[in-house]
């Protein structure tokens, strides 16, 4: 009957076809068709596409009625959407994960070793880059590197925190970095980061004050610092490290880490794609491409390889300052580019991230701001001149009212300067309104909420806790939120960015009655963020985010309802299109 009944509407569309006046490329017909248009609530059946845009939505009957198309997609009913964005994400750093020892979920220093063993022993590189540990799972001590050292004398061995702003070196890789000589030299490492020693942790500000008492005693090189990371008796009170870098005491090291062969990275970028394909996403606003990727991005681009809509934030880099100066707003088919990614502190998990009031698990410490307050505003100076938007990585309490209260300056020349603050996670609740005083976007990530719920208490204490992972309160503020899962800190599922964001619960349903539940915002508003606001966010609402006449037909329609409900409901796309074009189907 069913087989009947498809043959007979197959036909009844052939024979209305001829009856037709206006031809178009596509139907999707028998849909729920969400626009999420402003104010419009409706649920519409079917939508005709011609040359990548949309032409028309409306109700079954009018617009078979209307339209004779080339191709027909009966949608069974199922949800499609505008494209959805993943609003902060990191293309590239998850290229380079998939190809290197994956840490995730390492229970033990043991487990990670293990896993590096097994790796090397299949790969044989000769380098060994790793990513995803997390001691917070394994009692929150650092690790140390002795095992690595015995291992792998004669390798570079680099392996990264969850949160990428930390790494465990061997000494062999610290040895070629130079580090003393690069704290010293650049006046950008002199805060932000430290490592990690027998003694405990070396601040890089209290580091270069004895180096450069050193450096006045002897010369350079009767400490042999350049050639050894062992201390001579001279220098005893510096404390060796240990292998833990932690945000800028990274830097000389990341400046010498081999990379992986192009071929394999844009092979690895592939991957990325599709998987986020599978999931609906459409787009990302890629977090931070330095110059080498962002040439990669476009290469890959004018091949037609990369099919995502990619909203590109530059790191400053000489080479990308000179681009932005040059090319002003920049679109290569869907490569968009008219903004900077500015590192402001670290992680909480690293405890990076600049507080107000020192750490409650370490009470000499508040973090710091990885870029100084001369530098920040230097670049504010550079968005300024080019109109790109400022895009800040800002974590902990204090970094986020500095930030804003610098954007607030920038709200009185251009109200519309859309500038972002990105992850906003501890905001101090009396700085809230400074997101509707300062025009400043708060571009969240609701699985870090879930995620960190495990420590974060212990990081913060309990009077912090308000203003920790508050988007309710943040969304209540801007009016909007931009949602993304900062991936690969995070999985790429969105469907995991929705369980988090609506019931405040991890994809394991913990904790049962939701983390921080008074700040958990809709089904709606976390699909906005990841398509209205999001476009908004990254200056395409006239191109995208919305499903309505004349904008791109860029579409997802999903396997299953698009729901929330109180345990994890898995979900896939069924079809994905991008400008009218089939880039991603089931089948």
């Amino acid at each position: 009957m069913k087989a009947f009944l498809s043959i007979l509407l197959l036909a009844l569309l052939t024979l209305s076809s001829c009856m037709k006046g206006e031809d178009v490329d596509l139907i999707i017909h028998n849909a729920r068709i969400h626009t999420m248009v402003d104010g419009d609530d409706k649920v519409y059946d079917a939508i005709a596409i011609k040359d990548g845009k949309i032409v028309e939505i409306g109700p079954e009957r009018q617009i078979l009625n209307k339209y004779s198309a080339k191709e027909y997609v009966d949608a069974e009913k199922k949800d499609v959407y505008p494209g959805w964005v993943d609003a902060h994400g990191h293309m590239m750093n998850y290229a380079r994960s998939r190809i290197s020892v994956d840490l995730i979920g390492c229970k033990s220093f043991d487990e990670m070793i293990l896993r590096i063993e097994k790796y090397q022993s299949k790969y044989k590189r000769p380098f060994i880059i790793g990513r995803g540990w997390d001691q917070s799972l394994w009692g929150d001590e650092m690790p140390t590197n002795e095992k690595l050292n015995e291992m792998f004398p004669d390798i570079p061995v680099c392996l990264f925190r969850i949160d990428g702003h930390a790494l465990l070196a061997n000494d062999y890789l610290i040895q070629k970095a130079n580090i003393f000589k690069a704290y010293r030299k650049d006046s950008e490492l002199h805060n932000g980061g430290h490592y990690e020693s027998n003694d405990g942790p070396v601040e890089l500000a209290d580091l270069v004050k004895k180096l450069d008492g050193i450096y006045t005693i002897k010369p350079v090189k009767s400490l042999k610092i350049e050639r050894s990371i062992d201390v001579p008796a001279l220098a005893a009170e510096i404390a060796k490290p240990t292998g833990v870098f932690v945000d800028n005491a990274m830097n000389p090291i990341l400046a010498i880490l081999p990379d992986f062969p192009q071929n394999e990275l844009a092979a690895s970028l592939m991957e990325v794609q599709n998987e986020l394909l599978m999931y609906g996403i459409t787009g990302v606003h890629e977090a931070g491409l330095n110059d080498k990727d962002f040439k990669l991005f476009r290469r890959m681009v004018d091949k037609r390889k990369l099919k995502l809509n990619i909203y590109a934030m530059l790191l400053t880099t000489p080479e990308n300052v000179k681009f932005a100066k040059d090319k002003g707003f920049w679109r290569n088919k869907n490569l968009y580019v008219r903004s900077f990614k500015v590192y402001g502190d670290g992680a909480l998990g690293s405890r990076g991230a600049f507080l107000k009031h020192p750490y409650s698990d370490r009470h000499d410490h508040s973090g710091y701001m990885t870029t100084s307050p001369e530098r920040m505003k230097e670049i504010y100076d550079l968005c300024m001149l080019t109109g790109y938007q400022m895009n800040t990585h800002a974590i902990g309490d204090s970094t986020n009212k500095i930030m804003l209260d610098m954007y607030a300056d920038m709200f009185e020349l251009n109200p519309d300067h859309r500038w972002r603050i990105e992850h906003a996670q501890i905001v101090d609740p009396a700085d809230f309104n400074l997101f509707a005083k300062s025009g400043a976007i708060p571009s969240v990530q609701p699985t870090h909420a879930t995620s960190d719920q495990r420590w974060a208490e212990a990081r913060l204490g309990e009077d912090r806790m308000e203003g920790a992972y508050a988007f309710k309160s943040l969304m209540n503020q801007s009016g909007l939120l931009a949602i993304g899962t900062d991936f690969p800190v995070e999985y790429t599922d969105p469907f995991k960015t929705i369980h988090s964001a609506v019931e405040r619960k991890n994809g394991e349903n913990f904790p049962s009655e939701g983390f921080r539940a008074e700040e958990a915002i809709t089904l709606d508003e976390c699909i906005l963020g990841m398509t209205r606001w999001a476009a908004f966010a990254s200056f395409q609402e006239d191109k995208m985010g919305t499903l309505e006449k004349g904008k791109d037909a860029t579409i997802s329609m999903f396997q299953n309802p698009v729901v929330s409900k109180s345990t994890f409901q898995s979900n896939f796309a069924e079809l994905v299109l991008i400008k009218g074009k089939k880039v991603y189907s089931a089948e």
